[in-house]
């Protein structure tokens, strides 16, 4: 149970297309957590990271989102599987919640193409 006066550290978010497990199943959903100075720490001594840089944003965001539908697990093998699209999603979600503190973050809709402005919400508030 959270208290009143405990700052929001988790952002709910919907991924463009979402991911499909082996079930079939689409997970668009999501949970993440504010960034650590740990979590930056841990992603540069990644075995992956070490040898190819360009792996540390899937490493990252397998570390701050705590859930992905009904996953309460995104290893970084997992989030290979998205597309692009998706992963982008991720890396601005990412970039405003941690960075810029904006609470907009533009998306679009999946069945019309439409773009238009989100405002980010904190899981746990109605």
């Amino acid at each position: 149970m959270r208290r009143k006066d405990t700052l929001y550290t988790e952002f709910t978010f919907t991924l463009p297309q979402g991911l499909i497990d082996d079930q079939n199943r689409v997970h668009r959903q999501g949970v993440m957590r504010l960034a650590t100075a740990k979590d930056e720490i841990l992603v540069h001594k990644d075995p992956k990271v070490q040898e190819n840089p360009a792996y540390s944003p899937l490493i990252m965001l397998s570390r701050v989102i705590t859930r992905l539908g009904s996953l309460t697990s995104v290893a970084p093998e997992l989030l290979e599987r998205l597309i692009l699209r998706d992963i982008a999603y991720l890396r601005e979600f990412y970039n405003r919640v941690n960075q810029q503190g904006n609470a907009h973050i533009p998306t679009q809709c999946p069945h019309c193409n439409a773009d238009f402005s989100v405002k980010l919400e904190l899981s746990g508030e109605s």
